[in-house]
């Protein structure tokens, strides 16, 4: 449309537009910031702009950690598209691997990780993606993608490589592993649907059917989007979240299950004494 990018609005700011120009009014705000990890690593489009940072640059770099964290023998890299697609490049700098685009994607399929249905999930990656046989078949395959939720997906997508022929399948994960509930904005609301509080690493590079599996590490990924460790939001990753979450001790304590059973139908004491 012709627009020029100034900058970016700061948390609690308002811009009020006018003919002559604009007037920013700042909200009462804390001394730090927390942006979302998740945004750079799966949600923002690669050409957004967060923090004066081109997500796209920081998707490359976080490529490039994993590269160092977890080398391996291989032939190819092949992203999980669209979502992979960056850290592949940087995977690619880093190890001297070629990429291929071994997988194809069908656009008219939405994102199965907002996908409410395990078995909606499940058909969904199928229809999602198919291989290309003639760069798969008897290679050693580096899968690159963003994150591990559910593991339902990361798993059909090695279904799908296997049945191409792949010899070897080694995933790497650009993003530690997800274990806490997120409060703030992400549909990850209940700690039974994450795979890496049920199970190890190893475990999960069994279920998956994975030749070996590597997450990014904490350290590594705040050295790749160039922040303090206290103005990003780690809170699916450590527990540790940027604000008080009401409950949460509760719900570290007993199973998500209960929480929400006692708490469905609170008196209004009760409900007075959650929202405080």
């Amino acid at each position: 449309l012709g627009f020029k990018f100034i900058r970016d609005l700061k948390p609690g700011e308002i811009v009020e537009l006018r003919a002559d120009g604009f007037e920013s009014t700042r909200l009462p705000h804390p001394n730090h910031t927390a942006h979302c990890m998740f945004e750079w690593v799966y949600f923002a489009r690669p050409d957004s702009v967060l923090d004066d940072r081109l997500v796209y640059d920081a998707r490359v770099k976080i490529g490039e950690q994993l590269a160092r964290e977890y080398p391996i023998t291989a032939d190819i890299i092949v992203p999980v598209p669209e979502s992979g697609r960056a850290q592949a490049q940087g995977y690619a700098q880093a190890s001297g691997l070629p990429v291929v685009e071994g997988l194809i994607k069908n656009r008219y399929i939405e994102r199965t990780f907002i996908m409410p249905d395990q078995q909606d999930r499940e058909v969904g990656v199928m229809l999602k993606l198919n291989a290309i046989r003639s760069a798969i078949k008897n290679k050693r395959v580096v899968l690159i993608d963003d994150s591990i939720v559910r593991g339902t997906t990361i798993r059909k997508i090695v279904q799908i490589l296997r049945l191409a022929g792949a010899r070897e399948i080694h995933v790497r994960i650009g993003c530690p592993p997800i274990r806490f509930p997120c409060y703030l904005g992400i549909d990850m609301k209940t700690r039974n649907q994450f795979i890496a509080n049920e199970k190890t690493v190893p475990e999960i590079a069994d279920f998956i059917n994975a030749d070996s599996l590597g997450y990014l590490s904490l350290r590594g990924l705040i050295s790749a989007l160039k922040h303090s460790r206290d103005d990003v939001c780690l809170g699916c990753l450590t527990g540790e979240y940027p604000v008080p979450i009401p409950g949460e001790k509760l719900r570290r304590e007993k199973p998500l299950e209960m929480f929400a059973d006692s708490t469905a139908n609170p008196s209004p004491r009760k409900k007075a004494k959650t929202a405080a």
